[in-house]
């Protein structure tokens, strides 16, 4: 059956009569799951009628320009990198196999890489907002509400330590250094590191352990939880837990981006350095194995850079 559609596809010069041949390919001689054959039908389907658009209604007319002009038109339109690194992972299979089955000459997708994942910059809260979220969840929490002292406490902390809400959840009380102002997290990689946070975080966990997490604590069923922070009905808090407080907190904003806590993360760091901090002290407090990845921030960090040419610089 397959070798009947790949010779189909030999005398059948049509895109669509290519693509049709090709996942038949993929389906039966390759045997990939239909999850897979479905994502490439999707994004096999939409290249056809871009290419159409553009008057390409032969595979043989498929060309290295028009694949980058695809690609270029998803990002323009906003798509997920993720889903444009698909796209990209589609259509290179689909010119693969046409070269290698001798429906094209030469394997026009060889040279096509999908948008790098970080080229989108970070959603950063400016410090007059971060001010009002923790002032308004100040006024929640001096109402002893256990939940209110929880999330003042777990913003506080993930904003001021800046650290990722897997590493907050998975914190113990025992981790907590109340007198040293240090906490310490387990990160990716199973890495153990130690990171500071300040006196209004010190303060709003001292709330929380005294006069909230007892109360919360109370409502568990079976053995008590080791957990620094804990859910409504008093065992560990989850991920999704955390990100559904930090999301209301973030969906109120103005601003686009993501709402989820590694938003506090990129505040955090991108605060840091425009108050002055190095570098490689940032990329230490976050846990980042490469300066690489660090370095993101530099770039949101423009009102800082601006600010030190105009004053160092003697033509600025």
């Amino acid at each position: 059956m397959a070798d009947q559609a790949d010779q189909a596809s030999r005398t059948d010069r049509r895109l669509v009569a290519s693509v049709d041949a090709f996942l038949t390919h993929a389906r039966s001689a390759r045997g990939l799951s239909e999850q897979t054959v479905r994502a490439y039908a999707n994004d096999l389907d939409q290249f056809v009628e871009f290419a159409a658009r553009h008057g390409v209604e032969h595979v043989g007319d498929v060309g290295l320009e028009l694949l980058r002009d695809w690609l270029w038109e998803a990002d323009q339109r906003g798509l997920a990198r993720s889903t444009i690194a698909r796209r990209s992972a589609s259509v290179r299979a689909f010119t693969r196999w046409a070269s290698e089955t001798g429906v094209t000459p030469t394997d026009a997708g060889v040279r096509l890489r999908a948008p790098k994942g970080g080229a989108h910059l970070p959603r950063v809260v400016s410090a007059d907002q971060v001010r009002a979220m923790l002032d308004g969840l100040g006024a929640r929490a001096a109402t002893d509400d256990p939940s209110a002292l929880r999330d003042l406490a777990l913003v506080e902390l993930l904003y001021a330590a800046a650290i990722r809400v897997s590493e907050l959840v998975g914190i113990d009380v025992t981790d907590l250094d109340r007198g040293r102002l240090t906490v310490r997290v387990l990160g990716k990689g199973g890495k153990e590191r130690v990171v500071p946070f300040g006196v209004p975080a010190r303060d709003a966990l001292e709330a929380w352990l005294e006069r909230g997490r007892p109360a919360l604590a109370a409502r568990a069923e079976g053995a008590a939880s080791t957990a620094l922070f804990l859910g409504d009905r008093g065992a560990r808090l989850g991920v999704r837990s955390a990100y559904r407080v930090v999301a209301r907190l973030l969906g109120d904003l103005p601003g686009e981006g993501p709402s989820g806590p590694h938003t506090f993360r990129h505040t955090a760091a991108t605060h840091l350095l425009d108050g002055g901090a190095d570098l490689r002290a940032v990329q230490e407090l976050l846990g980042h194995a490469s300066l690489g990845t660090t370095q993101i921030y530099t770039h949101v960090s423009s009102a800082r850079l601006r600010e030190v040419y105009r004053t160092a610089h003697p033509r600025a």
